[in-house]
Formats: C-alpha cells, sequence, structure tokens
C-alpha cells in the first residue's frame, strides 16, 4: 500500500487516545531521522481556506524551511503540542533561545469536538514524545492517532496515505501524501467521478460544513520553497475531486516539503542540488492532486467505526456501503 513514506526518510507515528468520551491523539511526520533543527528541509505552505488554528505557518512561509517534524492533533490542544516540540528541540539544542535563535514549533489541528470531549485537554506534552518515538515507515491509517476522533463526509474519517512515483529526465522522483480528513457533506462525496454519497444510506443533516483537512506532501524532488508552495497549492485539485466545494466553517490547508537536501543551522553557505526547471513541473503537480485524492479515499476505507463523546457516532464507509 502506497504511503508518505514512500519517500526516502519519512516516517510517521501516532499516539491514540481511545477510552469512552476521549477520542483523539497525536500524529507525527519526521522529514529524515536527524535532527530537523541542525538540518533544515525546505517547505511551503498553501491556506486553500484558513479557518483554522495551527501554529508555524508564518515563519515556514517567511523563511522556507522546517525546524521540528511536522505535529497533527486537535483543535485544542495546538498550544500542548507546540510546547512539547519547544522542549524536544531545547533537550537536543540547549542553546535555542539563548546564544542561538527560537525554534519554529509546527503544528496542524482539525476540530474532533463531534466524538471527542476537547474541553478535557487530554492531550499532553507526552502523548507527542510517545508519536515521536514511534516515528517508522508502516503506521496506521483511519481512525489512529490525530485521526483518532475526525469526520469525513459525515463518516469516520481520520488518516489516509498514498504516493504516486513520476520520471524525468530519466530521475525516478515520489510525491507521498498524508491527510487528516475531517470534512464535507454526506452528498458531496465523490469517489472516482462516482457522486457515492447520494446513494448512501448513512444519516445527513443541513448543518453548515465546519470541518477541516490537513494536507501533507513530500518528495524527494529537488524543490526550493517558491515551487513547493506551488506544488502544495495542487492539493486544492484532489480535494476537489473528492466533493469538497471548501465549505465556510472548514479549514484546508496544505504544507509540501522536500528530502532532496538540507539546511544546515550553523553554516554561512547553503549547497543545493540543481532544482527542476518549473517547465518540467506537470508531472509532479499531477502526482500532488492524485496522491492527495488517493489519501482521502485512503482515509475514508481505512477508518473504523467510532462511538465517542455523548454517544455521538461516526460510522465506516464500509459500514455505510453495506446498509
Amino acid at each position: 500500500m502506497s504511503s508518505i513514506t514512500d519517500v526516502p526518510g519519512v516516517t510517521v507515528g501516532h499516539c491514540t487516545l481511545d477510552a469512552g468520551a476521549i477520542q483523539t491523539g497525536v500524529t507525527v511526520i519526521r522529514p529524515h531521522p536527524h535532527d530537523v533543527y541542525r538540518a533544515k528541509v525546505p517547505a511551503a505552505s498553501c491556506v486553500i481556506n484558513g479557518f483554522g488554528k495551527s501554529v508555524g505557518l508564518l515563519q515556514v512561509d517567511e523563511l522556507g524551511v522546517l525546524e521540528t517534524p511536522i505535529a497533527l492533533t486537535n483543535t485544542f490542544s495546538v498550544g500542548t503540542i507546540a510546547q512539547a516540540q519547544i522542549r524536544a528541540a531545547i533537550e537536543d539544542n540547549p542553546q535555542i533561545g539563548r546564544e542561538w535563535a527560537s525554534v519554529n514549533p509546527l503544528v496542524f489541528e482539525c476540530n474532533d469536538g463531534y466524538l471527542n470531549d476537547m474541553q478535557a485537554f487530554a492531550v499532553e506534552p507526552k502523548h507527542y514524545a510517545n508519536a515521536l518515538a514511534s516515528c517508522s515507515k508502516t503506521f496506521e491509517r483511519g481512525a489512529a492517532g490525530a485521526g483518532r476522533g475526525m469526520s469525513c463526509f459525515e463518516l469516520k474519517g481520520g488518516i489516509g496515505s498514498a504516493s504516486c512515483v513520476d520520471v524525468l529526465s530519466n530521475n525516478t522522483y515520489t510525491v507521498g501524501a498524508l491527510v487528516l480528513a475531517n470534512f464535507g457533506k454526506l452528498p458531496q462525496l465523490t469517489i472516482k467521478g462516482d457522486p457515492v454519497g447520494q446513494r448512501l444510506h448513512a444519516s445527513s443533516d443541513k448543518a453548515p460544513e465546519q470541518g477541516s483537512i490537513i494536507m501533507i506532501l513530500a518528495t524527494d524532488a529537488p524543490l526550493d520553497a517558491r515551487q513547493l508552495r506551488r506544488l502544495a497549492m495542487r492539493s486544492a485539485a484532489g480535494l476537489a475531486r473528492t466533493g469538497s466545494s471548501f465549505g465556510h466553517g472548514s479549514g484546508d490547508i496544505a504544507l509540501a516539503f522536500s528530502t532532496a537536501y538540507t539546511v544546515p543551522h550553523d553554516s554561512t553557505f547553503i549547497t543545493i542540488p540543481p532544482l527542476i526547471n518549473d517547465m518540467h513541473l506537470d508531472p509532479l503537480f499531477n502526482a500532488a492532486a492524485d496522491s492527495i485524492e488517493h489519501a482521502i479515499l485512503d482515509a475514508l476505507y481505512s477508518a473504523e467505526t467510532v462511538t465517542g463523546r455523548d454517544g455521538h457516532r461516526r460510522i465506516s464507509l464500509r459500514e455505510a456501503m453495506k446498509s
């Protein structure tokens, strides 16, 4: 099964909280196995609809690099996880905030409040540490980690992943995607052009969409931050194919990073490989759209039915298709 970890060096880990009204967790994406603060990677974001409470995007877009692993969690836990990221970076680099500059934590969120009691503030710093420690090439999809309490098209959503491979001038490059899928109304659900959601018997209501999706793209193609922002923007094409119209209450945010080179923290000069000419980016753009679309469907197909806060229940796509 394809995943974001098909990009060499990338790993993913979860910490899942599953106890009655607590249905939430943390997911961490490591761009490489080394200290990200000391060996930053080029990155850029694209905010498709800004109904979100992420931390760290401003500096990523200003400087074009990641300084920590990427963390995903629920809306009310962003501050806790950001502080955990800062503490982890300081533990590895005691000069941070003293002889050196501060560190830019990067935390994305979606609102899992339908299934999870966010007011319990159940996510703790140790859960970030556990997710970071568990990072590997293989990881659970669906109702795991930050995806535990997420809903997608009024069904059970969560973590999904996919990848595509392209050949450019005899060089093979991979584009991998990981999504935290928590968006959409059931009648919108479209799978390979088929309006599946209109035929499903799961309950649907007329309340406005209030979900979100976080879309992370990784590639080993040599791109700079400007090109990575262009790549991240193509996430919107994959998202739209599944039926989303980027509703008012949906925070739709994408981030892309490259593992082709690193930016040393304490070097005067940076050595980067030859970058791909913009004229040849279309295959990567297509791969980004395809991998995001497939990752969203992967989240739906992988998720299990979950019952959480106040008896709220989200059934899986597989269960809905049987009814």
